[in-house]
C-alpha cells in the first residue's frame, strides 16, 4: 500500500483573504507602482516574488496576526493578568479613634471600593485606650487595623512587635516625617493644636480676649475655668505637654514649671479630646487647649464657640497601622492602601476639617494649615521615645497619679 504523505500546514500561514485585507503605507512597493496585492490570487506569483513584494513590514504584520509580536503578546498577557487579579474580600476588625461620622462614611466608601467586604468597628475616642487594648491582646489579637490617634500611639506598638510591617505603595509620595522609616505606621492626616472658648463666658468672665500665646493661659483670670484633655489617655493632652517642652528648647524644668502653674487654672482633665470640646461648647467651662480641626467642626454646629491658634503650637500626624496577627492581612493591606488614596484623603478633610498628608489635597475652608500658623520645632521621635518618662514627670509635678 502506498503511504500517503501528509504535508504539515502551519496554523500561522496567512490566507489570501487576510493578505487582501492588508494595507501598505505611502512609499511602499505598491505605492510606487509595483505588484498589487489584489493580483496575488489571480496571477499566481510564486513565493519568491510574493516575499519580494511584501518585504519586512508584511512579515511583521503576519507575525503579529499569529501572536508572534512580543510586544503585543506581553501587553495582552499583562492586561489579562490585571483583569484576573481579584480584590481581597471578607471581614476586618478596625480599632478606630475617629468620630462616628468619619467612621461610618469611611466604612461605606471602602465597601464600595472593595465589594464583598465587611468592617467591624471598635470606636474609642481616646487613642491611648486603643493602644492599651492592643497591648493587652498581644497573645490573641482581635483587631486587623488601628486607625486614628497621633503617631505617638502607633510607634510604641511597632517597637514592641505588635504591628505588622507594611509599606503601602501609596505612601511613596509622602514626606518622610509623615511615615515610619521602619514601615510600622503611616501618617494620613495632620492636626494642629489650638484653643476653644465659649464665646459668651469668655466675654463675661475673662474680658473676651483669646490667648495669643500659651503663656496667656497662666493669667489668674482663667483660674478654674480651663480644662485639658487627659495627657495620659489622649494624644492631644500629651502633645500639649511636649509642645511646651519644645517651646522651652527642651528645658524640661521650665516646661514643668509652666504645666504646674497652668494646673492651678485647670478645673478638670477630660478623658477624651472630643468630650472636652463638648463641655466647653455647652458652657460648662470657658476654654480648653484642643485640636483646631475638631473645634472648627464644633463651631459649624455651634457658632457660640471661638477658635484660636496660639503662637508656637504643636501638631499631630494621625496614623494608621496593621495589627500583628491580623486575621485578614490581604484586606488589611488593602484598607491601608485605600486610606492613602486622594479620594479617601479628600473625604477625611471634608468630614473632619483635618489636613491631609497628601500634598495635592487642599485644606478645608477656614481651617488653619501647617504653613499658616507658628509651630514649635516639634521633635516627634523624641516626643515618642520619651513619652512614658515625660508623663511620669508631669504626674509627679502636678500631683496626679
Amino acid at each position: 500500500m502506498r503511504r500517503r504523505r501528509v504535508r504539515s500546514r502551519s496554523r500561522c500561514r496567512p490566507s489570501v483573504a487576510s493578505i487582501r485585507g492588508a494595507r501598505l503605507t505611502p512609499g511602499s512597493r505598491r505605492d510606487r507602482g509595483g505588484i498589487k496585492l489584489d493580483d496575488v490570487s489571480t496571477k499566481g506569483y510564486d513565493r519568491r516574488a510574493f516575499l519580494k513584494v511584501m518585504g519586512l513590514g508584511a512579515s511583521a504584520a503576519a507575525l503579529a496576526a499569529c501572536g508572534g509580536g512580543a510586544g503585543t503578546t506581553a501587553a495582552a498577557t499583562t492586561a489579562a493578568a490585571t483583569a484576573t487579579v481579584a480584590k481581597p474580600t471578607g471581614n476586618i476588625v478596625v480599632y478606630t479613634a475617629l468620630n462616628e461620622t468619619t467612621n461610618n462614611a469611611f466604612t461605606d466608601a471602602f465597601k464600595v471600593a472593595y465589594p464583598g467586604t465587611t468592617v467591624d468597628l471598635l470606636p474609642l475616642a481616646a487613642a491611648g485606650d486603643l493602644q492599651t487594648r492592643i497591648t493587652a491582646e498581644k497573645a490573641s489579637p482581635k483587631a486587623d487595623i488601628f486607625i486614628g490617634g497621633s503617631s505617638e500611639f502607633h510607634d510604641p506598638l511597632g517597637k514592641a512587635g505588635l504591628l505588622e510591617m507594611y509599606v503601602s505603595p501609596n505612601a511613596s509620595s509622602l514626606k518622610p516625617e509623615f511615615k515610619d522609616a521602619a514601615g510600622f505606621w503611616t501618617g494620613w492626616y495632620t492636626g494642629i493644636f489650638g484653643f476653644i472658648a465659649n464665646t459668651d463666658r469668655l466675654t463675661k468672665e475673662v474680658g473676651g480676649k483669646l490667648p495669643a500665646t500659651w503663656d496667656d493661659l497662666l493669667d489668674p483670670s482663667w483660674k478654674g475655668k480651663l480644662i485639658l484633655p487627659d495627657p495620659v489617655k489622649t494624644g492631644g493632652g500629651y502633645i500639649f505637654i511636649a509642645t511646651q517642652i519644645f517651646r522651652f528648647n527642651k528645658d524640661e524644668a521650665k516646661a514643668m514649671a509652666f504645666m504646674k502653674t497652668l494646673h492651678g487654672n485647670i478645673a478638670d482633665y477630660i478623658g477624651t479630646a472630643p468630650g472636652a470640646i463638648g463641655a466647653v461648647s455647652q458652657g460648662q467651662y470657658v476654654g480648653c487647649p484642643n485640636w483646631a480641626h475638631d473645634i472648627l467642626t464644633e463651631k459649624g454646629k455651634n457658632p457660640g464657640v471661638s477658635l484660636a491658634v496660639p503662637a508656637n503650637t504643636g501638631f499631630e500626624v494621625g496614623g494608621i497601622s496593621i495589627v500583628k496577627g491580623a486575621k485578614n492581612l490581604p484586606l488589611a493591606k488593602a484598607f491601608v492602601d485605600w486610606v492613602l488614596t486622594p479620594e479617601a484623603g479628600a473625604l477625611n478633610v471634608k468630614l473632619s476639617n483635618r489636613g491631609s498628608t497628601i500634598a495635592s489635597i487642599p485644606a478645608a475652608p477656614g481651617a488653619p494649615t501647617l504653613a499658616s500658623v507658628t509651630l514649635v520645632n516639634y521633635d516627634r521621635q523624641w516626643a515618642t521615645d520619651n513619652k512614658t518618662r515625660i508623663l511620669t514627670l508631669w504626674q509627679q509635678t502636678v500631683g496626679r497619679t
